[in-house]
């Protein structure tokens, strides 16, 4: 407004003193013969004349004639408060030449009161004009045929200021169908549409101006000034809208990113819901191919369906760490998600996953365990029931049997020795009765899914068994009944059956225990059986001897028979063996030695096997944790590392998340080991502390430590260059965190952190200390991280927008009230961002409400309060 009073009193002023001489004083660079042309001082005239009309017809008058109208100085103070905006003191009301010398005193006093000088132009002139010439070039600069260079001779075509008017209001004018060789029809057109749109009187002629050599500078400069305050309106409007655009745009974006956040969560948190029923299903298969299935299913599972939610569950932390951040710098609340969505509730239930899938695989393997066992048992109480079966036939029939009553004494005798042999055999095999027992109820206990069958079997087997018993001890009352009355004996006889008997018995042991199922699962176990082998085959020799002594006694009976004559007629009274039988057993005997050889030969085969592939994933785990482990430190070290650029440490970062990427065949190979150790049954490793669920909890912490570190750096990148925070500084918080996080975790405790301020020139009291650590350590973790420390220092060292800067943006675009209408939302943002507004803007409820009013002071303040999310 002081450039304006500057410009047109020193003017005015100028034209008044009615003096050449003055004029000279004032612009001594202005051509002399163009001072004494009556031409010029015509068009000074209307110039001015116009330019003071254009102020006065806001106060409903006007002038003709400026010496006569100006003279008793009234319309001169008028002028005056109309641009200033101010009150003047009262004007005298008199004619007398003194009441008017008395007002023009009083314009004077107040042109002069406001710093403007009345003769000469002086250095605040002048910089005013190069203001303005300044201010047309910027905004002409991109039309063609128009280089303003001053304020005369570069208007001379009217282009400059048609290009004026279409570059803030491109509505009015068709630049493109002017042209440079009809200057007066671009001036009368600029003219014309200034005068009846932008309310600017035409104070030129453009025949004036076309047809003079040098047009009147003070006269072009006066009128261009109009167009200045014309459409400084529309600027600052402009500017204000770009600023609100600006914030809308980050709320809009931030918006999106938590909606992002909020579906991603929602559909891992129903992946995982989804996914934990299915592991808490123990309900245990019948078969070993079924469960063996599942464990499939598992594996599966393992390599193709959680590999990729965990990539998500990082991605998301990665998201709402940047969303975070992004809020921080453009000074908007943290983001809050919703009810059991934040980045801890996601962590708790993934925890809960891995619980539940960690006790499912447990689970497997000791179901497949006890099918595997359950499997052994049941073959084994097959085997023993088929042999004891096998034994027991036709055994109640021969006990059933009288024979006795028509007996002879040598045949009674005979029958009770063979009786008593009996005896001897059932009570051997009372042993293995109460094995089968064992076994039926073992596996009843493990939950065999044909227990059924086998206690049928079983009490089969026991029923029978006492019967027996009962039979027995029927048979041997009746034989001692008559024993008394029969008194022959062979001795040879008896002698045979007394050691073919017991020897048949080990023989039956012998082919029982060479017969005899194992299950082992290491080399010690194996060796443990070959060795028990080893001393059973050692006491074959003294076996064989036995069974020579007994086939002697055989051949003592039948050398007797044959030296007395004897007739020997059926089998040994005493016994049912036969030397046949014993010959024959002892032949099966020698036969399952070596077969029993050749399978514990190939269970070795089996455990080397085993021990092979528990060594193989012994080397690579003992490899691969420990480099999981090293690549964990170098990371945090790289975090903390201030010797580059945050760039440079990306770079290495990157080059560290390459190198472990390519890393990932070592951990499917790992993979493969160890599915063919578990398919092989193998459940124990002595040669390492590292199992499978180690180095794949390894694996997904490098995976997402790389990947938060690097988010962290771009992080602090962002907010480096959104904050204007220089490599120095951050090099300098850098260097303060290190050397105060003593225990080089990544995070100081609250003493560390208040001697780490202290040591950056904070003066800290208790109350100050305590703000800042709700600041930093908002969940009341009792540390503080890296990048909360990052966060407070750059919110310390940076400016951010504000309520109040988008308030007074929306003021601008009201016109300075304290409303704003939809037309004019409509009119000065673009469309998405004035229907953004429109949606949200309440409805305006001041007693200065017009119909459709909304309230942007509390959109305002809404954008940078609680979230709606």
């Amino acid at each position: 407004m002081t450039t304006v009073i500057e410009t047109q009193v020193q003017y005015n002023n100028t034209y008044m003193m009615s003096t050449t001489e003055d004029y000279m004083t004032q612009e001594e660079d202005w051509d002399r013969d163009l001072l004494l042309d009556p031409a010029w001082e015509k068009q000074q005239r209307k110039t001015f004349t116009a330019w003071c009309n254009s102020h006065l017809r806001k106060a409903g008058t006007q002038i003709e004639n400026i010496e006569e109208d100006f003279r008793n100085g009234l319309k001169l103070m008028l002028l005056l408060e109309v641009i200033s905006g101010e009150r003047l003191p009262k004007p005298d009301k008199g004619k007398m030449r003194f009441h008017k010398i008395a007002n023009v005193n009083k314009a004077l006093d107040y042109i002069s009161s406001k710093g403007v000088k009345l003769v000469s132009i002086g250095a605040e002139e002048t910089s005013a004009k190069e203001g303005l010439l300044l201010w047309c070039q910027r905004k002409t600069a991109p039309y063609r045929n128009v280089n303003v260079q001053n304020f005369h001779i570069s208007w001379k075509d009217g282009l400059a200021l048609c290009a004026l008017i279409h570059r803030h209001r491109p509505d009015l004018i068709d630049y493109s169908k002017l042209r440079k060789d009809d200057p007066i029809g671009n001036l009368n057109t600029a003219f014309e549409v200034a005068e009846k749109y932008l309310d600017i009187p035409k104070m030129l002629d453009a025949e004036d101006i076309v047809n003079t050599p040098k047009p009147d500078e003070k006269a072009i400069m006066t009128y261009v000034s109009c167009f200045y305050h014309a459409f400084a309106g529309a600027e600052q409007a402009e500017t204000a809208a770009n600023r609100i655009c600006k914030v809308l745009a980050v709320n809009q974006e931030n918006e999106r990113l938590m909606e992002e956040y909020e579906k991603l969560a929602s559909e891992l948190l129903e992946w995982i819901r989804r996914t934990i029923p299915w592991l808490e299903n123990r309900v245990a298969e019948q078969t070993m191919r079924a469960m063996q299935q599942k464990l499939e299913d598992f594996r599966d599972y393992r390599r193709i369906h959680k590999p990729p939610r965990v990539q998500e569950k990082c991605q998301l932390e990665i998201n709402f760490n940047t969303l975070q951040t992004k809020l921080r710098l453009s000074n908007r609340p943290a983001f809050m998600p919703s009810e059991g969505k934040m980045v801890s509730d996601i962590a708790n239930a993934w925890k809960g996953l891995e619980q539940v899938e960690k006790g499912y695989e447990e689970w497997l393997l000791t179901e497949i365990r006890r099918l595997e066992r359950l499997d052994h048992l049941a073959e084994k109480f097959k085997q023993k029931c088929s042999l004891h079966e096998s034994w027991t036939t036709g055994k109640e029939h021969l006990l059933s049997q009288k024979d006795y009553e028509t007996a002879s004494l040598m045949e009674i005798r005979a029958l009770m020795r063979k009786h008593e042999a009996f005896e001897s055999d059932l009570a051997a095999h009372q042993d293995r009765v109460e094995q089968i027992a064992a076994i039926a109820q073992e596996l009843n206990e493990l939950d065999y899914h044909d227990a059924a069958s086998v206690n049928t079997r079983c009490q089969g087997i026991c029923d029978q068994w006492d019967n027996l018993g009962t039979l027995t001890q029927k048979r041997r009352d009746a034989l001692e009944r008559v024993e008394k009355l029969w008194e022959t004996i062979d001795q040879l006889y008896l002698e045979f059956a007394k050691r073919a008997a017991p020897f048949n018995n080990w023989m039956d042991g012998a082919m029982e225990d060479l017969q005899d199922m194992f299950i082992v699962h290491s080399i010690e176990e194996i060796q443990s059986l070959i060795t028990a082998h080893d001393q059973y085959k050692a006491t074959l020799p003294e076996a064989d001897k036995e069974r020579i002594a007994i086939m002697g006694i055989q051949n003592e009976i039948t050398k007797i028979a044959q030296t007395y004559g004897i007739k020997l007629v059926g089998v040994n009274p005493y016994t049912v063996l036969s030397p046949q039988d014993i010959t024959n057993k002892w032949e099966a005997v020698k036969q399952l030695v070596p077969h029993r050889d050749q399978m514990l030969q190939e269970e070795v085969a089996r455990q080397q096997a085993n021990e092979r592939l528990r060594r193989s994933f012994a080397a690579q785990a003992n490899i691969i944790g420990p480099w999981i482990q090293t690549k964990m430190e170098e990371i945090g070290h790289v975090s903390v590392d201030i010797t580059g650029s945050l760039e440079e440490q990306m770079n290495n970062l990157k080059q560290y998340e390459q190198n472990i990427i390519n890393y990932k065949s070592n951990i499917d190979k790992l993979e493969g080991d160890h599915q063919l150790i578990q398919e092989a049954l193998v459940f124990d490793n002595k040669h390492t502390n590292y199992t499978m669920e180690h180095i794949r909890v390894g694996w997904e912490q490098l995976l997402t430590t790389i990947a938060r570190t690097i988010n962290e750096v771009e992080n602090q990148i962002l907010t480096r260059d959104a904050k204007g925070i220089s490599q120095e500084q951050l090099n300098e918080f850098r260097a303060s965190f290190n050397h105060f996080d003593r225990k080089r975790n990544g995070m100081m405790d609250p003493d560390d952190f208040r001697a780490c301020l202290i040591s950056m020139g904070y003066d800290l009291g208790e109350v100050e200390f305590a703000r800042i650590m709700t600041l930093v350590d908002p969940n009341n973790t009792g540390v503080v991280t890296f990048q909360a420390f990052i966060d407070f220092m750059t919110r310390e060292t940076a400016e951010t927008d504000t309520a109040e800067q988008v308030m007074a943006s929306f003021k601008i675009l009201a016109s300075d009230k304290s409303y704003i209408t939809v037309e004019e939302l409509r009119r000065e943002l673009p469309p998405e961002q004035a229907e953004y507004c429109i949606c949200r803007m309440t409805k305006y409820s001041g007693p200065d409400a017009s119909p459709g009013a909304l309230d942007y002071i509390s959109f305002s303040s809404a954008l940078y309060g609680e979230s709606d999310l």
